[in-house]
């Protein structure tokens, strides 16, 4: 900006803007009254407006409400802002008005100033003759109360399918892993302590499953926002100054123009009840608690790796983690699982969200009477989750999983050395008998195979076929058997 400014109304009276922004009073106002976070509403908010107020103007024409000249020009200015060509354009805090006023009529100026310039008029010139108005012609059967969590449904549709698209791509390479690595066999632990044996591609089956569920919770997020779009309840959800068929058609052009070319893809449907939409944001707190869920599973399978990496002499060390970086600035030649770190910071942070978005929902906190007002940080919290979850995914792939490694040697020495491995044995020599064996293998550091051939407690043969580690795992085998 130059520094420069022209003078504006709005309802409030006059106020300065500066001469090259796109943005009108009302929008001056808000940066004016909330400078708290000095952060602005999120892009993909910004971006999913420009595709509602496209789909808005269409509905509009399509039910002879506004005439093709405004309609187009109104589309055109709204795709340009959803395609992100204007995001400085939008510079109203995250922590303004809980309804996301501020953020609407940001849009309806920026919208209508560009549509203006199109058809040859100044910024500004909402009441020149063939002008748009940014309230009677960009916002046109609409309301903040009902465009706002609409396009939070838009925006946050978008960051769950951009991470589910990462979170396949993490069980995909889970899967490899799993595959290549089926016949190592390692050491079982439960309680942190030993446990019978299993094989390293069990272990990374068993992360792959979770990821495969999360993938699926992606979608149960996307499908609960999907369904309950808010838009043609205007003020209070009664659908006042709006035509009866607007939502439909508006929730039918955001499908075919964000979903343009995709097969079977979702559809965005407008609310059952128009109250229950805008006055509570349940449909958000489902949602992100699936995001939750999906950040508790990845912190499981980043700590579990990180574990059976530690060492890489004194630890578990039967993974072998990439060296991306120096560990210590005091420690030669350390290397530490950052990568496993950050994905748990990941999921911290997702799971502090949860809080916000949970608070955010409550009656009496966020959602009151007939509107939600703490929709601005609830779509915030909701948006860093998406993309903080989407991002560590493909950073667990690329700079970790990519060049995991398996300590064969070490996981084949410990898993010889597990005393539970007197488990086998159980069902021919008695719970006892073997409960016996074990302490005193304990305690003269042997191994069960010594132990039991000291003590001649069966045949060579036998034990060998008892001991049969990979066997073990293999509950169904003739060697398992016993």
């Amino acid at each position: 900006m130059s520094g420069k400014t022209r003078t504006e109304k709005d309802s409030m009276g006059e106020m300065q803007v500066p001469v090259d922004a796109l943005y009108g009073a009302t929008t001056a106002r808000a940066v004016e009254n909330f400078p708290i976070a000095m952060r602005p509403v999120a892009a993909d908010v910004i971006h999913a407006f420009g595709q509602l107020k496209s789909a808005c103007a269409i509905a509009n024409k399509d039910l002879g409400k506004l005439d093709a000249k405004r309609a187009d020009a109104i589309v055109a200015a709204a795709d340009l802002v959803a395609q992100g060509k204007h995001d400085r354009e939008f510079p109203v805090d995250v922590y303004q008005t809980g309804s996301g006023t501020s953020t609407n009529m940001n849009a309806n100026e920026v919208i209508a100033n560009l549509a203006n310039a199109a058809l040859g008029f100044g910024h500004g010139a909402k009441v020149a003759d063939g002008a748009i108005h940014p309230n009677d012609h960009v916002n046109m059967g609409q309301s903040s109360n009902d465009t706002f969590p609409t396009a939070m449904c838009i925006a946050a549709v978008a960051g769950v399918e951009r991470m589910a698209v990462a979170l396949h791509r993490l069980e995909t390479e889970l899967g490899k892993k799993a595959t290549e690595w089926d016949a190592i066999v390692k050491v079982g632990r439960t309680h942190l302590m030993d446990a019978t044996p299993i094989r390293m591609g069990q272990v990374f089956a068993g992360f792959t499953r979770q990821v495969h569920l999360a993938v699926a919770r992606a979608k149960m997020a996307s499908t609960a926002l999907h369904h309950n779009m808010p838009i043609g309840g205007t003020a209070v959800g009664t659908g006042i100054n709006t035509h009866p068929d607007f939502a439909r058609r508006v929730c039918e052009t955001l499908t075919a123009r964000v979903y343009a070319g995709h097969k079977n893809a979702p559809h965005f449907r407008e609310a059952v009840d128009h109250v229950e939409a805008q006055s509570t944001k349940d449909a958000f707190v489902e949602a992100h608690g699936q995001l939750k869920t999906i950040a508790v599973s990845l912190s499981k399978i980043a700590s579990d790796i990180r574990l059976l990496g530690s060492g890489p002499r004194c630890g578990i060390g039967e993974l072998v983690l990439p060296a991306i970086q120096p560990g210590s600035s005091i420690m030669p030649g350390k290397e530490n699982p950052v990568i496993c770190e950050s994905m748990i910071q990941v999921a911290c942070r997702v799971i502090g969200n949860d809080a916000v978005v949970t608070t955010a929902g409550l009656g009496g906190v966020g959602s009151l009477f007939e509107l939600n007002v703490a929709m601005p940080v609830l779509i915030d919290a909701f948006i860093e989750s998406t993309t903080l979850l989407g991002n560590v995914s493909n950073v667990f792939v690329d700079k970790l999983l990519l060049g995991l490694k398996v300590n064969e040697q070490r996981c084949a020495d410990l898993v010889e050395q597990s005393l539970m491995n007197i488990t086998s044995l159980a069902p021919k020599i008695g719970y006892d008998n073997a409960a016996q064996v074990a302490k005193r293998a304990m305690k003269e550091n042997k191994t069960i195979r010594q132990i039991v051939r000291e003590l001649e407690l069966m045949d060579d043969a036998t034990l060998t076929r008892l001991l049969n580690f990979d066997a073990m795992t293999r509950p169904d085998t003739e060697e398992s058997a016993g």
